[in-house]
């Protein structure tokens, strides 16, 4: 008896189903409806499998696939076979419907188990000990700003800013000679944290990130659940490639398995007309350059950044705050 393919599954699924259907969607619906069969996979992300299977299809096939593609974001797939059969306007317009309360439904969850800002510390956490970063982070409290007129300081804050030191990875002598050459290998991050990112607050999310991240040498936009959707990865990298804001994906159960998905461009500049707008408008931020002027005299860091908890505690705050990613 021959064994379950991805063809199998994708076939006998959406005919079960019988509405057009991602590949994350294929894949969680088999499991559902049991169109899985004898099927094993070891990898960690079938659906992207789907994904490629879909679209080898859909481009080596034309005309006469078997596969057709009925919505690009998030990307959808039907049989060829069932056109017909449903009217796809109707369908689509009844699935963004559903996708639509179901995020506004997940917001309302999400903000009842835990807050933005209790990922703080983890992101911290992760920050201190990656080896790209090895930064002491702050957090910026915008109820802190300064208040201007309405929209005024819209997107202006970060939710926390960074800052890497060279004193343990370059010799005394080094840092002297940089600082007779006028130069500096001292670099600043911003970032903007999310608990969730998908299609629905892609946008938002983004060019928030762009606003109140552009003054630094590197600017991310952090979240702890990134829709895993093969068509949602690939817009997240046509606004990295475009924008140049990062994406992490923060693991809140093990910070050593948290994922720079994409990179941040590095800036060689700083926007020091908006870092000295910050400063005037918010004191955390004033505070973290007070911090970096006093670090800097010193040679070695003794300010008061975000706290960096051990693993053990981490873990203990962690499960104490009700931090999930099973969102």
């Amino acid at each position: 008896m021959a064994k379950t393919t991805f063809w199998d599954i994708i076939e006998l699924t959406i005919k079960k189903v019988g509405t057009p259907l991602s590949a994350k969607e294929i894949w969680d619906k088999a499991n559902e409806v049991g169109t899985l069969g004898d099927f094993r996979t070891t990898g960690k992300t079938p659906w992207a499998s789907i994904a490629a299977y879909c679209y080898t299809d859909i481009n080596r096939g034309g005309d006469t696939s078997m596969i057709i593609q009925t919505n690009e974001r998030p990307a959808q797939f039907f049989l060829r076979e069932l056109l017909g059969t449903v009217d796809l306007k109707k369908v689509q317009k009844q699935k963004d419907t559903e996708i639509a309360k179901e995020a506004e439904q997940k917001e309302k969850i999400e903000a009842k188990k835990f807050h933005e800002r209790d990922l703080h510390c983890i992101l911290s956490g992760f920050a201190f000990g990656d080896p790209h970063f090895k930064a002491h982070l702050k957090t910026i409290h915008h109820e802190t700003s300064s208040k201007g007129s309405t929209g005024q300081n819209e997107w202006l804050h970060p939710d926390l800013v960074g800052i890497y030191f060279p004193f343990k990875d370059y010799k005394r002598e080094t840092l002297e000679i940089q600082t007779h050459l006028t130069i500096s290998s001292i670099k600043l991050f911003s970032f903007e944290l999310k608990i969730s990112l998908n299609f629905t607050n892609l946008r938002k999310c983004y060019f928030q990130a762009v606003s109140n991240s552009s003054w630094a040498n590197e600017g991310y936009l952090v979240a702890i659940k990134i829709d895993e959707d093969t068509a949602f990865r690939d817009e997240l990298r046509r606004l990295n490639n475009a924008f140049g804001i990062g994406i992490i994906n923060l693991n809140t159960e093990n910070i050593f398995e948290s994922e720079i998905l994409f990179p941040a461009h590095t800036r060689p500049a700083i926007d020091w007309d908006t870092v000295n707008r910050l400063a005037n408008e918010n004191s955390d931020f004033s505070d973290f350059l007070k911090f970096i002027n006093e670090d800097c005299r010193l040679g070695r860091v003794k300010s008061e950044y975000d706290k960096v908890l051990s693993l053990e505690d981490l873990t203990k705050y962690v499960k104490d705050k009700g931090i999930s990613i099973g969102l």
